[in-house]
């Protein structure tokens, strides 16, 4: 089965013929192609692939989305607040190599010990954090300034240094 990546959710209908406002984390402006798939939540974990009809980069963080099967707004607003997902071949493609959701899979590393694979990228405006599992336990780690060490984008690795007791508190 093919691996979907989380990419953003439908914020708002456009106009009267059934256009969306997709709100992404994809880094850099983006616009799909007509036939692109991308896969909305109609349901937790079911998600139904819609086709690229027309679409509009309008900066960094937003796209303006028409879908073939979707005709008028009403259509449209019954997809507000779904969740979007891309296959990961097509995600590779689109993603800002500087995007912070650019970190998934990448190994967190302290001290020379690998913590474990980026699971997820969560975007808080004051930080990042980068959930792992650690002995099948989720664990999030705070990235910002005072964390981060540095990040080896060769080897996919992400250096960190934690607050004392942070993994403990996961971990307990």
């Amino acid at each position: 089965m093919q691996e979907h990546i989380h990419i953003g959710k439908l914020v708002a209908t456009v106009g009267l013929k059934g256009e969306l406002l997709l709100k992404h984390i994809l880094g850099k402006k983006t616009a799909f192609k007509q036939g692109d798939v991308l896969f909305i939540e109609i349901e937790k974990n079911i998600q139904l692939p819609y086709f690229i009809e027309k679409s509009t980069s309008k900066n960094n963080t937003e796209t303006i989305l028409k879908f073939e099967s979707l005709a008028i707004k009403e259509q449209a607003a019954k997809l507000l607040q779904k969740k979007i997902w891309l296959a990961k071949n097509d995600f590779e493609k689109h993603v800002s190599k500087t995007a912070p959701v650019n970190l998934m899979g990448f190994s967190v590393i302290e001290n020379e010990k690998i913590l474990g694979e980026v699971q997820a990228v969560i975007e808080q405006s004051q930080q990042i954090l980068l959930q792992i599992n650690v002995l099948q336990k989720e664990v999030l780690i705070p990235l910002h300034e005072e964390t981060l060490k540095k990040i080896d984008r060769k080897k996919k690795q992400v250096h960190v240094v934690l607050p004392e007791g942070l993994l403990d508190v996961y971990l307990a």
